[in-house]
């Protein structure tokens, strides 16, 4: 069993992981940045070190610097989340090479599954569908214009080290090949260090299903099922849910089995992820492993029952997986990822300090956070504020209870994603399950520009009043409370675009 786990990340990950620490008996210890001395991480942790400035390049990328603070303290092993230094082969490498105890996957694996071209091959010589494309970089515009034309447009240029959408463009004709090479290439450079890109063909209309894998040190792999990512902007996941709508319990087999065989043709260990492309037809083609804890993990603990993060603990001490691959999935999980951007103004970030924070509750419900009042919310790191996660019985009621909880969530100083997702759990088509990854990114206009109903307005208003009101008794020394019988009209059913600042309010009032 370990003793010590240095958690070499921040934010609601940290704080993931340090709980189940605390639940197993070994005791966490936090890094942070000046950004982070108050973060809940850091107080929660059983020990916290200070390691920089608040640049992510002076704190929490500067692993040697990490790798020193674990062995200055004690700490048998290190766990490093996800994003940061999660997926850096040399990282893993020299955590072990320190003699202490990485929590994922070997090196060796890393660096199989990094590169996706490299990660392409693998896939293509253990019978795991892959979308057609190359697997070598290419070397110019010709060779690109060359193989596009034996694929047929549109294709897609994609950098071999990238995520999250960089290095990537849709091609469509021959004459956009150039630029759109040189393009991705540059902007593969500046985000990966690595300018490699290749071309493959562009499948119109799929689905984001990825599978979750776990690994023992004894040769156990094991599929936990699927996760649906298909509600993206720009590339980046804004929602999850487990199971997906179009998978079938023979497809679940089918790819279920290829991340399986893709997980042990790369000597994988402890926790990863396989994600696919699924067609309109239901073939799926692999697209890469992540080689580490995902964002969205909780929507497959919900209908699993399976801590996985607690898993990455257990396998890293050498512990064998002691249960079966569950064969079906138990109800229904949804994840909301709350963001710290204006969804109105074009997801503009968002910045300043959180006043408020009334975190949902009830049955069925999780909150994973890294902020809470008083939290203050800069540019230096991710927007994400904290992940919602749900579970119901089917769907449809996975969908409600994420509307309620998301109702009852208030966020005050910065302006957050919330208006935004309860939008989504209203659209018809979402609630339909009918969605692809170019799904969001055509239906935002009409979600995000959604009108408040006379009602919802007015309630903005006595809401704001109230807000106002308050305030000034606040500064005049008076009482907080309202004027006796003050008028407040409960909020509709339908979600109103009114600021969390004068959703406060408004829920204040109705309390006194």
């Amino acid at each position: 069993m370990l003793r010590k786990v240095l958690i070499a990340n921040r934010g609601e990950i940290a704080l993931r992981v340090v709980r189940a620490c605390r639940e197993m008996g070994i005791a966490s210890v936090a890094v942070y940045s000046d950004a982070d001395a108050a973060a809940p991480h850091v107080r929660e942790a059983d020990e916290a070190v200070h390691i920089g400035p608040a640049p992510s390049s002076e704190s929490y990328l500067k692993g040697d610097n990490i790798i020193a603070v674990a062995k200055r303290v004690g700490a048998d092993a290190i766990h490093p989340g996800y994003g940061f230094l999660s997926e850096r082969e040399w990282f893993a490498r020299a955590v072990r090479d320190a003699g202490l105890i990485w929590i994922g996957p070997p090196a060796e694996a890393i660096g199989a599954t990094g590169s996706k071209t490299a990660a392409r091959q693998l896939a293509m010589a253990h019978d795991v569908p892959i979308v057609p494309g190359t697997t070598e970089p290419l070397r110019d515009a010709a060779e690109a214009v060359a193989t596009a034309a034996k694929f047929g447009y549109p294709v897609l240029l994609k950098a071999a080290a990238g995520g999250g959408g960089k290095g990537m463009r849709v091609v469509r004709s021959a004459d956009e090949i150039a630029g759109a090479l040189d393009s991705a290439k540059r902007e593969a450079l500046n985000a990966f260090g690595d300018d490699a890109v290749y071309v493959e063909k562009y499948i119109e209309g799929p689905r984001h299903v990825e599978i979750q894998v776990l690994a023992d040190a004894h040769g156990t792999v094991i599929s936990l099922g699927e996760r649906e990512c298909s509600v993206q902007r720009r590339h980046q996941k804004m929602i999850e849910e487990a199971p997906s709508v179009a998978v079938s319990p023979e497809l679940r087999k089918r790819m279920g089995d290829a991340a399986v065989r893709f997980a042990k043709a790369a000597g994988y260990v402890n926790a990863g992820t396989c994600e696919f492309l699924l067609d309109a037809h239901g073939e799926f083609y692999f697209l890469e492993m992540n080689t580490r804890i995902q964002v969205e993990h909780p929507v497959t603990e919900l209908v699993t029952g399976i801590d996985l993060v607690q898993w990455q603990l257990r396998i890293a001490a050498g512990e064998a997986i002691t249960f079966d691959a569950p064969t079906a999935p138990r109800g229904w999980a949804i994840e909301c990822r709350i963001t710290a951007e204006d969804p109105s103004n074009g997801f503009f970030p968002s910045t300043g300090r959180i006043r408020y924070l009334h975190v949902p509750s009830g049955p069925g419900v999780r909150w994973d956070s890294g902020v809470e009042t008083g939290s203050d919310v800069g540019l230096t790191y991710d927007p994400m504020l904290a992940k919602l996660i749900v579970w119901g019985e089917d769907r449809a009621h996975a969908v409600a209870r994420m509307h309620r909880a998301l109702e009852e969530l208030v966020v005050d100083g910065v302006e957050s994603s919330r208006e935004f997702h309860l939008r989504v759990m209203e659209d018809d088509e979402f609630r339909r399950g009918d969605i692809e990854i170019q799904w969001l990114e055509r239906r935002l206009p009409s979600i995000v520009g959604a009108q408040a109903s006379p009602e919802q307005v007015r309630t903005a208003a006595i809401a704001a009043a109230l807000l106002a009101d308050q305030e000034r008794r606040a500064r005049a020394g008076g009482s907080l409370a309202g004027a006796p019988g003050a008028a407040v009209t409960p909020a509709p059913a339908a979600s109103a675009p009114v600021s969390a600042w004068a959703e406060r309010a408004r829920r204040e009032g109705l309390r006194r």
